[in-house]
């Protein structure tokens, strides 16, 4: 565990991980875990009269792998504080490979606290095909590096 303070984080710099394919049993687990069997991630029949014509997974699902994809090492010295601006762009089918890229969007001060910072990553996912198929920011709350005299 490395600690990255406020200061050390740069605006722009980004990370990109590798591919994860999308299987149907992620579909059928996440439809468990979430009570979400809607036809559209769980009927092929139904499906096939459908826009997509196909299967798609859950959004939620692929936000989940997508978040944890960009996931880096531990950092003690910020946690997520949440996401905003999730967006499902387009659909995930079984058999597509996604990638997550996060990009350091923005920083900006703690409203009141002032040994705090707010870092947002723009977190995008995308196919196979470099397609994006989700699109958020997750806000971290960064601990700001402490002054010589109070550590």
């Amino acid at each position: 565990m490395n600690s990255l303070y406020y200061e050390d984080y740069v605006t722009g710099t980004e990370r990109v991980s590798t591919g994860r394919t999308i299987t149907e049993a992620d579909i059928v687990l996440h439809a468990g875990q979430t009570g979400d069997f809607y036809p559209h991630h769980m009927d092929a029949e139904w499906c096939r009269t459908q826009d997509f014509g196909q299967r798609i997974a859950h959004g939620t699902l692929i936000f989940s792998i997508g978040v944890g994809m960009t996931a880096g090492e531990i950092n003690p010295e910020a946690f997520s504080y949440g996401y905003d601006r999730l967006r499902f762009v387009k659909p995930v089918f079984i058999g597509d490979t996604i990638r997550a890229k996060a990009s350091i969007k923005e920083k900006r001060d703690h409203p009141k606290r002032s040994n705090y910072g707010f870092v947002v990553e723009l977190v995008e996912v995308t196919n196979q095909r470099g397609e994006t198929t989700l699109i958020c920011e997750h806000v971290l709350m960064v601990r700001k590096r402490p002054n010589e005299s109070e550590s």
